[in-house]
């Protein structure tokens, strides 16, 4: 197959429905296998300890390593698509990240694993932003609903499966095989790339706004840490040196781009009261999302007292009913807007969550429908909600919006998982004196569970004020971005 042409005289337009269909195939091959690898370490790290004979506290540190690589170099992910091409940077990315599974599968030591996943996470953290920029621009009028939708099957099922994967491949063959499956995968994908993926930028050089690549980096990544380190501890030495380090390199770089006229990240954005809703939600909704994803698998082999594999495989109804909603949410999306699509998905996603708050996972039929729920309200609103806020922004600001967003999304599921870890703590500690230490545990989780539907139902309340309708959402208030210097 020849290397896909664009030949428009404006490179912000569409391409048809039939162009757009291999280019979202090709970047959903690479999305999948980085969202898969970034939840599989997670069931491994109990034997990756026996392994490298080391303690928990250090291999932790492969997941908080890779981690914080994703939140140094996702705000740098839209100036540099702008100056290299979606493309380019896209198949840059995808084979550092393969690189990386090489190396990683290589480790003799657990010091060397956890920096072999840093250069993992160097390459996988700019891939999402830049897939979903380039997917967004590329879509038709009138089917954005329903091409983000399909972007996000991969968005979902990944992290869904990548434990239950991660645990066969552990337990059956190698801890190995994990990160080598990524390497037939990681050399089609930029191979396939190659040859479909568009290429539709402008001749725009941006300014390499250097104080903004040094700031933000540090910002979202001493954050990233001190966040994570809450959960453990909210008063420990990491945690709090990480969010002063993270707030004052926050506060000097938001001081830095408003005074740019070509910004690393497009905070003037938030000028936008569209806008603003419309990132309210979509924080809100991570945080819901995130906070679920972790606690479920923890709660079934707590409460329920089944074996991780087993509380994967139980979990499989949410990626399954959400692969189906998701379509319907998209259909939804483009024929009636995202405060449709949003509100009943959320809706969904609440019930499920509620549910889960009242009883103790004594048998996996019962747990089914909640789950099914969970995983349909996710379908029904996720890309709706991530759409709606691209569309608040004008096109040209799309790279950086994303980079943006995306940035902002690795915070809120850090703050997710640190949250859910220190609700349960403080539940449990209230719990305490209960003679019935099962009695405890199920309460516990299902305050944790509460909490979680409490945010769910603000973030009900806040969409309930988008417009009705297919609108075009208007960016009243922010300045248009400056011309980019030719």
């Amino acid at each position: 197959m020849n290397h896909i042409k664009d030949n428009r005289t404006d490179p912000m337009q569409p391409l048809s429905m039939r162009g757009v269909i291999l280019p979202i195939v090709s970047v959903s091959i690479g999305m999948f296998m980085i969202l898969l690898d970034s939840t599989a370490i997670n069931v491994m790290q109990p034997k990756l300890m026996k392994i490298f004979e080391c303690s928990l506290s250090t291999i932790q540190w492969s997941v908080t390593a890779y981690t914080l690589a994703l939140s140094a170099v996702i705000p740098l992910a839209g100036l540099l698509a702008e100056k290299y091409g979606s493309k380019k940077i896209f198949l840059i990315c995808v084979g550092l990240f393969t690189l990386g599974s090489l190396l990683c599968s290589f480790a003799k030591t657990a010091e060397q694993l956890i920096f072999f996943r840093i250069i993992q996470g160097l390459g996988g953290g700019m891939v999402s932003p830049v897939a979903i920029a380039l997917t967004y621009r590329v879509s038709p009028p009138g089917k954005i609903g329903r091409i983000m939708a399909a972007l996000g099957i991969p968005m979902l099922l990944a992290p869904a499966g990548g434990p239950v994967l991660a645990g066969w491949l552990t337990d059956v063959f190698s801890w190995q095989l994990v990160f080598l499956i990524n390497i037939p995968i990681g050399i089609f994908a930029v191979l396939f790339g190659l040859k479909i993926l568009p290429e539709f930028e402008g001749k725009s050089k941006p300014e390499f706004d250097i104080p903004g690549m040094i700031l933000a980096p540090l910002a979202f990544s001493a954050l990233a840490f001190g966040i994570s380190s809450g959960g453990t501890s909210w008063t420990s030495a990491g945690t709090i040196s990480g969010l002063a380090i993270g707030l004052a390199a926050l506060a000097a770089f938001i001081a830095v781009e408003l005074r740019k006229t070509h910004p690393l990240l497009e905070l003037r954005i938030f000028a936008s009261p569209d806008f603003r809703k419309a990132i309210s939600v979509q924080w809100l909704f991570q945080i819901s999302m995130i906070s679920m994803f972790f606690l479920i698998p923890v709660f079934l082999q707590q409460a329920g007292g089944y074996s991780a594999l087993q509380a994967g495989l139980i979990t499989l109804p949410i990626p399954f009913s959400c692969t189906v909603f998701m379509q319907i949410g998209g259909r939804i999306f483009d024929k009636r807007g995202v405060r449709a699509a949003a509100v009943s998905g959320l809706g969904m996603f609440l019930a499920g969550v509620f549910m889960l708050s009242l009883f103790h996972a004594k048998t996996i039929g019962f747990i089914f429908f909640p789950l099914v729920l969970l995983g349909s309200g996710m379908g029904m609103c996720m890309m709706s909600i991530n759409t709606n806020v691209l569309q608040c922004a004008p096109m040209k600001m799309i790279h950086r919006v994303t980079s943006l967003s995306n940035a902002a999304q690795q915070i809120m599921s850090s703050f997710a998982v640190a949250g859910a870890t220190s609700i349960f703590a403080l539940r449990m500690s209230h719990y305490a004196a209960s003679p019935d230490a099962g009695q405890a545990l199920g309460s516990a989780y299902g305050d944790t569970f509460f909490a979680v539907a409490i945010a769910a139902f603000i973030g009900i309340l806040i969409s309930l004020t988008f417009k009705k309708g297919k609108v075009n959402i208007s960016t009243e208030g922010m300045p248009e971005p400056a011309a980019v210097p030719e």
